[in-house]
């Protein structure tokens, strides 16, 4: 018993050590990526697994049609990069082999589709999470994920942070004995301030007067705890901004609830909570399907679609008939991030027209359905109406 407990000191020591270098080094991070100076503007195209080439490839065309006069003026590249498959990673035994992130770390902004994390029973290695490492290695700190239902009056910005919380040390968990198992959780003064600071300030600046912090302080005390206070402190700095703290339990429970929805404006969250109420969220506007996100750092910033992989769909030979909408909401939101706002808000218009009101083309996964290249070419042809901004006025 006594080896057992040494080893696991040795083990958490470890664990500490690296949470505090790791502390050091946002003290010392430097100024946010300034996009209006560069020339040009990297963005990486980075298909993943199973569907994720498939439904990259879509959006990798529809930016290319925004993009058309950038790319030629040479004020904007785009970079395929290969090699996050989970054949690759399996093979080398690393969540993003070495090659694939010094190409990733050439670029300024990265558009990603889905990669296959390995799980007990499954044939792959227990390689950790390509998007877990990614945010690390990139210090991609903030998570944000929109979700609009306009029939429900529902209008929502997340902000869950990515590079604490219970994810980051999932991995690093460790096994006393055949009874006893051991995971970890870090909270950090400054993990915690830049996200709850990043949400705060969205509101201050788009005039929403309400951000909910979610957390589960009164059972998970010591991390949970330290992001509520540093929550109330935060809120101090931004006075005409209302803020409000709930338990995830009942979150998820408000969140479904039609008296309460459209009520609730921004969040804030750490990791595995973020993960369990974008999703939820997500699944109201019609799916994780329907869903992107954005991951943003001062250096970096990664855009991705929120769901899985679907290996399946490319095993029944259905990949053709993904739904490409999330990663095109992620190009969308990658546009925004980069200054060009025009082009993102008539990429946001033509996808709400196209998923949410006209649905000329329906996606069902299968033959039954469009193909997510008809479908691409759907929004494209939407993007280019004359009247697109006075069609979607009319929907709303």
């Amino acid at each position: 018993m006594d080896n057992k407990v040494e080893e696991a000191k040795t083990h958490f020591e470890k664990l500490v050590k690296e949470q505090l270098e790791r502390i050091e080094r946002m003290k010392a991070a430097g100024d946010w990526t300034d996009y209006k100076s560069l020339k040009p503007i990297i963005i990486g195209l980075v298909g993943g697994d199973g569907i994720g080439p498939f439904i990259t490839k879509h959006a990798q065309a529809i930016l290319e049609f925004l993009l058309k006069e950038e790319l030629e003026n040479g004020s904007v590249e785009l970079r395929v990069i290969e090699g996050l498959t989970i054949e690759n990673r399996a093979k080398v035994m690393k969540a993003i082999p070495d090659d694939v992130l010094v190409e990733i770390k050439k670029c300024h902004v990265i558009l990603k589709g889905p990669t296959t994390t390995p799980r007990k029973g499954d044939k792959w290695p227990n390689i950790e999470s390509a998007n877990v490492t990614m945010r690390r290695e990139l210090d991609l700190f903030a998570n944000v994920r929109p979700v609009k239902v306009p029939e429900k009056n529902i209008d929502w910005m997340f902000f869950r942070e990515n590079t604490e919380g219970a994810y980051v040390l999932g991995s690093k968990g460790i096994n006393i004995s055949e009874d006893l198992s051991i995971d970890f959780k870090v909270i950090t003064k400054q993990g915690a301030d830049r996200i709850i600071r990043l949400a705060f300030d969205y509101a201050k600046k788009n005039n929403i007067n309400r951000v909910t912090v979610v957390t589960k302080a009164n059972v998970v005390k010591a991390t949970d705890g330290r992001f509520l206070a540093i929550a109330e402190e935060v809120a101090k700095e931004y006075p005409e901004v209302e803020w409000d703290d709930w338990y995830i339990d009942i979150m998820t429970a408000k969140l479904i609830d039609p008296a309460r929805q459209s009520q609730f404006r921004v969040f804030v969250a750490p990791n595995l909570y973020g993960d369990i109420i974008t999703d939820e969220a997500a699944q109201i506007q019609g799916g994780v399907g329907t869903a992107g996100s954005a991951n943003i750092g001062k250096q970096y910033s990664m855009f991705e679609a929120i769901h899985g992989s679907a290996p399946r769909m490319v095993e029944e030979g259905r990949a053709q008939y993904a739904d490409p909408s999330s990663i095109i909401k992620a190009a969308a939101l990658l546009l925004n991030h980069i200054g060009y706002i025009e082009k993102a808000k008539k990429l946001e218009m033509a996808l709400d027209i196209c998923a949410l009101y006209e649905k000329n083309l329906a996606l069902t996964g299968r033959d039954t359905g469009a193909t997510g290249e008809e479908y691409a070419k759907y929004i494209m042809e939407t993007i280019q109406d004359p009247n697109l901004e006075q069609k979607w006025n009319g929907f709303q």
